[in-house]
């Protein structure tokens, strides 16, 4: 199996094992399979390119072609025990939207997306002038799918907004995968401090629910 992004292994620890779980832009299913094989989840992917789509049915996995912009209609109300967007919230048009019907159909989400507030980024806009390109973010302006960039001080306004509670949130400090011996032992190391989490962090990971902030 190919080696989880960090973002991908801290998610897959957060989930319970047996859990239901719904996986948004699920991409080529590398984390489906995994939560699959490792933590023996019960769920379905949803992907929005017939790429990503016929990649999930070459690795076996439950997955079917939508659009998350247009909500959940086909899910009930906390159907499953976690729903997951990972490095998708900035794709999407509506992620407020998005983000309610997440909340609608899950008891928990996991949210993890890239960090607009990263000193890196900071830095390529004022030393150069123009718009930011990174490991995470390798598009020219012209060309991304990214519709909305947040910081993580953006993102948890949001989720004052929405009167979302924040059970965890984790800034990953390293931007390439995570070794194999970290999946099971733990990242710590790989975590930068909440306070500096705006500058330092270049992806965040976001354990959500519904309730008071």
């Amino acid at each position: 199996m190919s080696r989880l992004r960090i973002d991908q292994a801290v998610i897959a620890q957060l989930v319970d094992e047996k859990s239901r779980v719904l996986d948004l832009g699920c991409g080529d299913g590398l984390l489906l399979e995994y939560l699959f094989q490792h933590k023996q989840v019960r769920g379905f992917g949803v992907e929005i390119s017939h790429e990503g789509v016929h990649a999930c049915i070459a690795r076996g996995l439950p997955v079917y072609h939508g659009d998350i912009d247009q909500g959940l209609s086909d899910h009930q109300d906390d159907s499953f025990d976690y729903v997951i967007l990972s490095l998708t919230l900035q794709a999407v048009r509506r992620p407020e939207f998005v983000l309610g019907e997440m909340l609608r159909v899950g008891k928990r989400i996991i949210v993890s997306f890239p960090n607009f507030g990263h000193w890196r980024i900071r830095a390529y806009l004022a030393l150069r002038g123009r718009a930011p390109r990174t490991r995470l973010l390798p598009n020219f302006w012209y060309d991304t799918p990214n519709a909305h960039l947040c910081t993580i001080l953006d993102f948890q306004d949001l989720c004052n907004k929405m009167k979302i509670r924040i059970l965890r949130q984790i800034p990953l400090a390293a931007e390439g995968g995570l070794p194999k011996g970290l999946i099971r032992g733990g990242v710590s190391k790989w975590l930068v401090p909440l306070s500096a989490a705006n500058l330092l962090a270049p992806v965040a990971v976001f354990l959500l629910e519904r309730g008071t902030p």
